[in-house]
Formats: structure tokens, C-alpha cells, sequence
């Protein structure tokens, strides 16, 4: 089983590793460790330890926490395998009998979020454009300049988004990256999945800069080609917490797209284990991603494509299907509906894992788009619905960057605003309801005069 291992060496070492401008591996820090193959070939990543206030609790919801990456208080994270027969034994005798291992940590499979099914599209990316009301958006200079947008996918192929979008699309090589064992360049990878994400993204922020991060390309052994480690995810986010600090801090503004999520709990610890990923928020990529959001990042996932009606093949959680960090409290979760408005049948419902009021919102899919997988097929599932509420997100990022709006405000205007589709408000179909730009436009202006 491949895990990862929480580790707290010397604080000149934690130092180095949280320090962008130096390369380190897992031999400079950690010896061998009984039992386990470690994974050279994974950059080791700093985990920013949780300080709440006076007498908190770290892991609590309610209160205010900030991410110290100081070399005494910050861990390190490292990648390695333990046979499956000797699991159980393994992993009570780490954190025990060697100091330096504070966890050990489910590293799960995490896939696409496709739709199933073949219904035709419903509409056409310029329904969606004309939903989102893009041209008022841009009428009030929200159009996505100068807004970092990353889309963590199986990587982009710009010219094709360029193509069928009918403008240029900018694309940030040097701010791209790609994880170990992967080969390729930014914006230049095969017409597939990422792509259409990319394109969904500039239906509502045609001028934000994309930057591509392809961690479900990486390869592990038996697996497809389209599945990833959460550790690639690891390290993709602590490489943009470095292209968020780099940014001034007035004007700081980085939204993250993540249309993938673990589909199986054989790939993690069972609930209540140290080392589960699906409902604890002390999961070391948990924890990066809070720190994300508390550093001014807007997190977004796809809330995953296990609803009733029409649930993905994959999904093997027999309840509650949206979790991790698809259910985290600091990320915007997306559902999906079709250009007409209806929840999509494969739209997973809440309650959440990590918080029960999931998915945040809904916002478009299942309408022609991208055609990155062929003229007459939609871009679809959570997938594309994911994209296209992180488009808007980097729209309104354009005037409004994160130290005027901090993302946890953000998420709050979206839902406060949402169209509601039920009669008590959230539900647990279509979250608070469906994102409406009219309505977070007039209470930015509202804002904006007092």
C-alpha cells in the first residue's frame, strides 16, 4: 500500500524543505525505516502545523487558525510503500518505535471525475456564457486579468482550448508544473480531460492565466492512465503556495481547480484510523489545503459524480460519497446542473464527510463545449461544473483579489447569493443553489460604497 509518513526532523532540516529555493530529497531527511520502501523519487513537502487560538482546538471548524512553517513547529512529508501483509503490524510500530514518525497516512488513487451515462449535451457553451452573464461580468472589468487559475488535471493542450474558445488563451509556463515522472510541457499535453477543464474555466474569465498542473498524469503500477497519487497532490499545492506568497499581497489572488476526488475506500484507512484521508481533517493534504485557503487561495472541487440517479461505476462508498478534501470546509464544493437549470442525475449529494453542508453550489454542465472528447459529446459530470464556477470565481478575483475578499467571504457571497432551488434554502441536491452572477455583482457594488 502506498502511504505517506509524517515526519519531524531536526528544525534546520524542516526549514530547508519549506524553503522554496532549496532542493531536498528523501534521503536528507530520513534514514531507512523498518518495513518501508521510501519513494526517491518524491520531493519531500513541508505541512504547516494548525495554531488556534489560546486554549483551541487545532482540528476545530470555529475558530480562526493560522500555518506556522517554522522549523520547530512545521513536519515534513515523504512517499513509500508497505506490503500489504504486513500492514497492520507496520503501522503500529512507526510512530512508536521511531521518534522522527509522527503519522503514516493513506496515499489514495484520486481519478476524474467523469459523467456516466450518454445523454446528449444540453445547450452549448454559449448558453453558459449567456448564464453566467459574462458580458455584464466584463462591463464591470471582471474578466480574469492578471488572475492566477490553476487547474491540477491531467494537463492542457492550449492550442486546442485556443480552437474552439475563438481567442488566445494565456498560459503561464514558467509558474506550471509537473510532477515526478511526468514529461511533457505546459500547455502542450494530449486533447483529454484537462482540457476541457481549461476550457470550461475561460467561459467566464477569458483572461485569466492559467497555470497547469497535470498530477493525474503520474504513473503507479497497475494503475490507468488517467489516475494519480494524492501525494502528486501534495506537492502540486505546496508548489502553488509558493506561487501565492510570490504574489504582492495587496493584489493576491490564485483560485485552484480540482475536478478529481477518490472514488474507493480500499485505497484508504478505515474511518477513525490516524491515517484516513476521507474524514479526517488532520490528513497532512487536509491540512495544506486549509492553510491554502487561510493564505488567500480560492480551492474548488468537483463535489464527484456518485448521485443517485445515475452514479458513476466507480463509486464504491455505499453512503455519503463526497469526501476528503472534496468535502472540506475551506474549499467551494460544485454540483451540477444542465443549461436548463436541473440538477444533473449524476451530481453527487451531501451530507459531506469532513462537513455536512456539501456541495456549496451548483453551477453548468453536460452542454457542448470543449469537444475534447469529440464533436458530439458534452462537456460533463462535476468535472466541467467544477471549472466553470472557478471561471467565475477568477472573474470576480479581477477587481476584488483576496485581500479585499478573503475566500472564506467569497464562499459566502456565492452562497448567499445562489438561486435557490428548494424550499428551505441548503439542501443537500443542489447546496445553497445554483451560482448567480447578477446577484454577487450587486452586492460587490453594494460593498464597494460603503
Amino acid at each position: 500500500m502506498r502511504v505517506l509518513i509524517q515526519l519531524r526532523p531536526s528544525p534546520d532540516v524542516v526549514a530547508a524543505v519549506a524553503d522554496p529555493t532549496v532542493t531536498m530529497t528523501t534521503a536528507d531527511v530520513s534514514s531507512p525505516l523498518p518495513g518501508v520502501v521510501l519513494d526517491p523519487s518524491f520531493t519531500p513537502v513541508a505541512v504547516p502545523r494548525p495554531v488556534p487560538g489560546a486554549g483551541g482546538d487545532p482540528l476545530s471548524l470555529h475558530q480562526p487558525l493560522t500555518f506556522s512553517f517554522a522549523g520547530d513547529q512545521a513536519t515534513v512529508l515523504v512517499r513509500g510503500e508497505i506490503s500489504d501483509d504486513e500492514l497492520s503490524t507496520r503501522l503500529t510500530l512507526l510512530p512508536t518505535r521511531r521518534r522522527e514518525v509522527v503519522g503514516v497516512f493513506a496515499d489514495p488513487v484520486i481519478e476524474p471525475i467523469l459523467t456516466c451515462g450518454g445523454d446528449a449535451p444540453v445547450g452549448d457553451w454559449r448558453d453558459v456564457e449567456r448564464l453566467l452573464h459574462v458580458a455584464e461580468l466584463a462591463g464591470e472589468g471582471m474578466d480574469g486579468s492578471g488572475v492566477a487559475l490553476a487547474v491540477l488535471d491531467t494537463g492542457i493542450n492550449a492550442a486546442h482550448v485556443a480552437e474552439h474558445l475563438g481567442r488566445d488563451v494565456i498560459l503561464d509556463s514558467g509558474r506550471s508544473w509537473n510532477p515526478g515522472g511526468v514529461s511533457g510541457t505546459a500547455g502542450t499535453f494530449k486533447v483529454d480531460h484537462g482540457t476541457m477543464c481549461a476550457f470550461d474555466t475561460l467561459i467566464a474569465a477569458p483572461r485569466a492565466t492559467l497555470i497547469d498542473i497535470p498530477v493525474l498524469l503520474s504513473e503507479r503500477p497497475g494503475g490507468s492512465a488517467l489516475d494519480g497519487l494524492l501525494s502528486d497532490a501534495v506537492a502540486a499545492l505546496a508548489h502553488l503556495r509558493t506561487v501565492l506568497e510570490d504574489q504582492p499581497l495587496e493584489s493576491r489572488s490564485l483560485v485552484i481547480s480540482n475536478s478529481w476526488g477518490s472514488f474507493s475506500p480500499r485505497w484508504d484507512f478505515p474511518v477513525g484510523h490516524t491515517g484516513n484521508y476521507s474524514d479526517s481533517l488532520a490528513h497532512p493534504f487536509n491540512l495544506i489545503v486549509s492553510s491554502l485557503d487561510q493564505a488567500g487561495a480560492d480551492v474548488l472541487f468537483a463535489a464527484g459524480n456518485c448521485g443517485r440517479d445515475c452514479k458513476d461505476g466507480r463509486c464504491a462508498y455505499p453512503e455519503r460519497p463526497i469526501g476528503g478534501a472534496n468535502s472540506h470546509p475551506g474549499v467551494l464544493s460544485v454540483g451540477g446542473v444542465d443549461t436548463l437549470g436541473k440538477r444533473v442525475g449524476y451530481s453527487s449529494q451531501g451530507p459531506g464527510r469532513l462537513t455536512a453542508n456539501k456541495p456549496d453550489i451548483c453551477s453548468y454542465t453536460h452542454f457542448s463545449g470543449s469537444k475534447a472528447f469529440g464533436d458530439g459529446e458534452p462537456d460533463s459530470g462535476t468535472s466541467a461544473a467544477c471549472p466553470v464556477a472557478a471561471g467565475l470565481v477568477a472573474a470576480i478575483r479581477t477587481l476584488w483579489p483576496s485581500s479585499r475578499l478573503s475566500p472564506a467571504q467569497l464562499r459566502t457571497l456565492l452562497r448567499r447569493t445562489a438561486d435557490d432551488r428548494s424550499d428551505v434554502g441548503f439542501d443537500y441536491d443542489y447546496g445553497y443553489g445554483i451560482a448567480d452572477p447578477l446577484g454577487m455583482i450587486d452586492s460587490l457594488r453594494r460593498a464597494a460604497r460603503a
